[in-house]
């Protein structure tokens, strides 16, 4: 799930008062790593109380001694034979080394994260050999290469079963998206398979893929692959795209009719839009030459967005590391490209997509739900159930239940398989 500061030239100002800290860059990847599933409170505050505001050097150094730390409880659990605390403890771990590259995100790659990118990899695979439910590390063929994924089953049985592929959004990793959506899916007798795809993950830090647009011509190599599996009914085959993934997978959708659901969170219609909406301190007459502007015009709107940690984390770091640009020029000449205006009339299969009150993300929500032509259902998050922001993250298991009990009744999934 990636945390998303908005674009919005206010943004930065305002103190947060947190729970963690003030700062509300770093308060908002604190508060993501206590919203999975296993990251107790109590562990997240202590890690907390020990970083200096601001500092990305303190910050990776503590997040990268919790990671530490619960790596040796996982081995000394594992030495014994204690397989649930040890894969629980290489979780967290996981988790940890995930939070303490964060701040690092962009290029040029600062080798720590790389560490820490290898660390959380490790840790996750330690804990998957430990699992009870069999979680495997596959490759799946890809352009000549391959993505890196993890199919989690039920059960080691070979029953074909309602089987969910899962894809990310821009910063974050399969190992995140495991921690949000195995026990759910699992319960519920789906299958899962997790991929990151170009601009994601190990395809991004490691292999350098940027992001690209047709996410169709990235899913249908996912799903190939998942029809060589005899555990995965082919029939029932779902996907479901959180943060950016909200517009991949509807994306996807559009030309993957392989597909039998699919579930955008949020609803993403277009991302030249978004930045349109949120670019206010820009004369009109400019945004509405968008994207053909001159470069020059956007030069002192780019300054104040690198002025401002939470925007240059989230557009000058993140965005530009992950498509592979180099400014806010190019930003808004590619972002044209992430667009459903032509795609939604093209899914067939039905579609959930979710509107969270306080997400910059879902504003729009509402323009893919009318431009659809197949089965079709909005689901509303607001900030008085305690879901009203990005991805509903303060309220996980909301999300968890209206998505898979939509999927459910989609796919005719009986409660016991």
């Amino acid at each position: 799930m990636e945390s998303h500061p908005s674009h919005s030239a206010s943004a930065g100002h305002e103190r947060t008062g947190g729970v963690f800290f003030d700062d509300p860059l770093f308060e908002q990847f604190a508060v993501r790593s206590l919203t999975l599933d296993g990251c107790p409170l109590g562990e997240i505050s202590t890690i907390a109380s020990s970083i200096e505001e601001g500092d990305a050097d303190s910050w990776f150094r503590e997040w990268s001694a919790a990671g530490d730390r619960l790596g040796g409880y996982g081995d000394a659990s594992a030495h014994a034979d204690h397989a649930i605390s040890a894969s629980g403890s290489y979780l967290r771990a996981a988790s940890y080394y995930r939070a303490a590259y964060a701040p690092l995100f962009g290029s040029p790659v600062d080798a720590r994260l790389v560490e820490a990118f290898d660390k959380e990899a490790a840790a996750f695979q330690k804990a998957a050999a430990l699992m009870p439910s069999p979680v495997e590390p596959v490759e799946i063929p890809f352009e000549g290469t391959t993505l890196p994924g993890y199919f989690c089953r039920v059960d080691d049985s070979d029953l074909p079963r309602p089987t969910l592929i899962c894809t990310n959004g821009y910063d974050s990793t399969i190992y995140e998206m495991y921690l949000d959506f195995a026990a759910p899916a699992l319960r519920r007798g789906y299958n899962l398979l997790l991929f990151d795809g170009p601009g994601q993950g190990r395809p991004l830090i490691r292999q350098g893929l940027k992001m690209r647009p047709d996410w169709e011509n990235v899913v249908g190599p996912v799903v190939d692959y998942a029809l060589t599996r005899q555990e995965v009914d082919p029939e029932k085959i779902a996907l479901m795209g959180w943060s950016f993934g909200g517009y991949l997978a509807p994306r996807a959708a559009s030309a993957e009719h392989r597909l039998a659901a699919c579930i955008a969170d949020p609803g993403l219609w277009d991302l030249l839009e978004s930045m349109k909406a949120s670019f206010t301190v820009l004369p009109k007459e400019v945004l509405e030459k968008f994207p053909d502007v001159d470069p020059e015009v956007l030069k002192p709107l780019e300054e104040h967005i690198r002025a401002i940690p939470a925007l240059r984390w989230a557009v000058v770091q993140r965005a530009f590391w992950v498509h592979g640009i180099d400014s806010l020029a190019e930003y808004v000449h590619i972002a044209q490209d992430y667009s459903l205006k032509e795609a939604a009339g093209l899914i067939r299969c039905p579609t959930l997509l979710t509107l969270a009150e306080s997400d910059p993300l879902s504003w729009n929500a509402e323009r893919i739900h009318e431009s659809l032509r197949c089965t079709r259902e909005l689901v509303r998050f607001t900030n008085a159930e305690g879901a009203g922001d990005h991805c509903e993250g303060k309220a996980r298991p909301l999300f968890h239940r209206r998505a898979f009990d939509w999927l459910d009744e989609t796919l005719e999934v009986s409660p016991e398989r």
